[in-house]
């Protein structure tokens, strides 16, 4: 392998999702394309090797020397089918490897469902932070969300949430919005909220692209990802699956006004925080809306290190961490030039707009449409973000005011409460839905049952 001098002695830091089963899922998500990506390593078991489990830890943890603090993040396919013994192991290889005066934190993306008393204790004693995949109640989470013989997974992963629960787990919600989900955004946010007890939530907006001889209005003549060709970040139209424009505005702004009277400091959505982060000039902690990108790589079970984790395919490739230094491969100008794109390629449209320092054009993989006069390279996803972006400026403003002044963002609530008060019953909601408040954000949250009993009746 070879070595990294002069780039090892500045490193960068970078977050890096390791996959130790690579595309392997013990389910079958209708709408998950990297189920596919097992047509990228014929005849491969599917198990990260503890050799290059050790190779990963230790070169991570290189890689950031001087660093106080290392992110060990692990996702999938699902990765708790290594089993426990695979997950102490990174814990002891990475006690070993830290220098003096670092930590390491440790996150995990899991569908839940493999979950039980044995992973909420190693989840607990080692201060996991756990992402749980729920994309809301029953209904919603099992039109995509199912295993393998097209059953519904809900059940199982309530269950898993509770054992979390129970154990003190520090966890977060991942929510995919698409199609079935789209349209209700509140009802999705109120489960998370009372039904699951989530206090840190990530929606992330489905969009399947395909070509447009694939899709004959948005149905595919597949059932699952595993049933196609690869699946690469190509085709000019979207699956029937998909999320649309209009709907994930909506959803947003429907979440923040139910969010914003209840919620603030308390309820931690990534999305809001990380417009507030931008609104007040502050680098807002995700890819999607920052500058540039190239920060957030995938590494495969086999060592092979790709861009990002929406580009694991062949001409995002990277290299190998057992051929070359995990370093030098994020540090190479193909890699460089990946992270610069984002700003490059902007078309004029978005260069013009007036949410561009908010938005900064999304991810690139959602580029794909054109601008009104024709230029290549606008967001799918553009519609929805101007509607967002545009219904918070107010907000934001005002908790970035707030901020300015060393108070606290949640006395917006009160500022809410105060407008809500003298806002008559049958006047328009102020989400823009054209419905009456009184049947909109006006109506009060009934009491939820706590998840743990939900759970304990499957």
């Amino acid at each position: 392998m070879s070595a990294a001098p002069g780039v090892l002695a500045q490193p960068r830091a970078f977050h890096l999702l390791a996959k130790p089963t690579g595309a392997v899922c013990n389910l079958d998500c209708s709408y998950c394309f990297f189920l596919s990506k097992e047509m990228l390593y014929p005849g491969s078991r599917f198990r990260m090797a503890d050799e290059l489990l050790e190779a990963y830890v230790k070169q991570l943890i290189e890689a950031h020397a001087g660093v106080t603090e290392v992110a060990i993040a692990w996702q999938g396919g699902e990765p708790t089918l290594m089993g426990v013994d695979f997950f102490r192991r990174s814990v002891e290889l990475a006690e070993l490897y830290l220098q003096p005066g670092q930590r390491a934190t440790y996150t995990i993306q899991t569908n839940g469902t493999l979950l039980d008393e044995e992973w909420a204790a190693f989840f607990k004693d080692n201060d996991f932070l756990v992402g749980i995949s729920i994309d809301g109640p029953r209904e919603l989470h099992d039109t995509h969300r199912v295993n393998k013989g097209g059953k519904g997974s809900f059940d199982q992963v309530m269950r898993g949430l509770s054992f979390l629960n129970d154990a003190g787990v520090e966890w977060n919600a991942l929510t995919t919005v698409h199609a079935a989900n789209g349209d209700r955004g509140r009802e999705v946010y109120r489960f998370l909220r009372d039904e699951c007890g989530a206090r840190f939530i990530q929606f992330i907006p489905i969009i399947e692209r395909v070509a447009a001889d694939q899709a004959e209005d948005g149905t595919v003549p597949w059932k699952s990802w595993r049933d196609r060709p690869l699946y690469v970040q190509e085709g000019e139209v979207v699956t029937g699956r998909s999320v649309s424009p209009a709907q994930y505005g909506r959803f947003l702004v429907d979440v923040f006004e139910e969010w914003v009277r209840r919620d603030v400091g308390t309820v931690y959505v990534q999305m809001f925080d990380v417009a507030l982060a931008n609104w007040v000039g502050e680098p807002p902690g995700l890819c999607v809306h920052s500058e540039t990108c190239g920060l957030a790589l995938a590494l495969e079970h086999t060592g092979d290190l790709y861009s990002c984790d929406h580009f694991v395919e062949p001409r995002y490739l990277l290299g190998n961490i057992k051929e070359r230094h995990m370093l030098e491969l994020v540090s190479s100008a193909q890699q460089t030039r990946f992270g610069l794109d984002k700003r490059d390629t902007l078309p004029q449209y978005c260069l013009d707009c007036d949410v561009r320092f908010a938005c900064h054009g999304g991810c690139p993989k959602d580029r794909f449409i054109r601008t009104p006069d024709g230029e290549a390279g606008l967001n799918y996803l553009c519609a929805g973000f101007k509607e967002f972006f545009h219904h918070v400026d107010g907000p934001m403003r005002v908790m970035g005011e707030l901020l300015a002044r060393n108070r606290a963002p949640a006395e917006i609530m009160g500022l809410y409460a105060a407008a809500d008060a003298k806002r008559g019953r049958n006047d328009l909601c102020t989400c823009g839905s054209g419905q009456k408040w009184k049947r909109c954000h006006g109506a009060v949250p009934q009491p939820a049952s706590p998840t743990r009993l939900a759970a304990e009746e499957v």
